[in-house]
């Protein structure tokens, strides 16, 4: 029996076969993906269709098909194009394992924040583009000169990319409402029941809001436990 494909599954775009045609349009898949991320970045992955597309582009929702199966599509590749912001680090056998990491995830958090859409969808769709795996076989590269490999490094590397997106999705969420009322609120809550939560009272309040600062401690930390020369 012949297993169906869902050919609008998250990520079906990086395993289907391209379509076959008799001659270029001249329309292409790159001002698509450049229009799409430009529209990601005003609307968001709800304000996203490929009827909108075609209109900022000036061109029939019909001949998007030649290049795109699905809105999907458009998503997996809008992501990916924004993993291409993520400058590669140099060659240089005087930066260490754990320089080259923690700068990949300043730079993620750095480029998800910029597009705050793409940090919802990068823990949500596969990261399998071209310039996502480019990016992590840096990070796997660097965790394997720690020493770590199999399940570990596999592991690793999970945890170094998920901390960057959760840490920007969580932020970017908390832009799209008024912060510093829902924080304060919060505050006085915190105040008024210090009884019940002492320990939030006595730790928590004054460092609510300094997003910088919590992923640098948090970063470093988990580089640290995962150096193996630390265990």
């Amino acid at each position: 029996m012949v297993e169906r494909r869902n050919d609008d599954a998250p990520g079906a775009v990086w395993f289907r076969a391209p379509q076959q045609r008799r001659k270029t349009p001249a329309l292409n898949r790159e001002r698509i993906v450049r229009a799409a991320v430009d529209r990601l970045d005003r609307d968001g992955t709800e304000g996203l269709s490929l009827r909108k597309i075609a209109g900022d582009l000036d061109v029939h929702a019909t001949s998007l098909y030649w290049h795109v199966a699905t809105k999907g599509d458009v998503l997996d590749l809008a992501l990916d194009e924004v993993f291409a912001e993520i400058a590669l680090p140099r060659e240089n056998r005087a930066t260490g394992w754990q320089d080259v990491v923690l700068t990949y995830m300043r730079e993620l958090r750095t480029v998800l924040l910029r597009h705050p859409w793409a940090a919802s969808l990068a823990s949500t769709r596969p990261l399998a583009g071209p310039n996502a795996l480019a990016r992590s076989e840096i990070v796997y590269a660097a965790l394997a000169e720690a020493g770590l490999d199999g399940e570990e490094l596999a592991a690793a590397a999970a945890a170094v990319s998920n901390l960057a997106i959760a840490t920007a999705s969580t932020q970017a969420a908390w832009a799209r409402q008024p912060e510093s009322a829902s924080r304060n609120a919060l505050h006085q809550r915190i105040a008024a029941e210090r009884d019940r939560y002492p320990t939030l009272a006595e730790h928590l309040e004054c460092h609510l809001g300094d997003w910088d600062s919590q992923f640098e401690i948090t970063a470093r930390t988990l580089l640290t436990g995962l150096d193996p020369k630390n265990r």
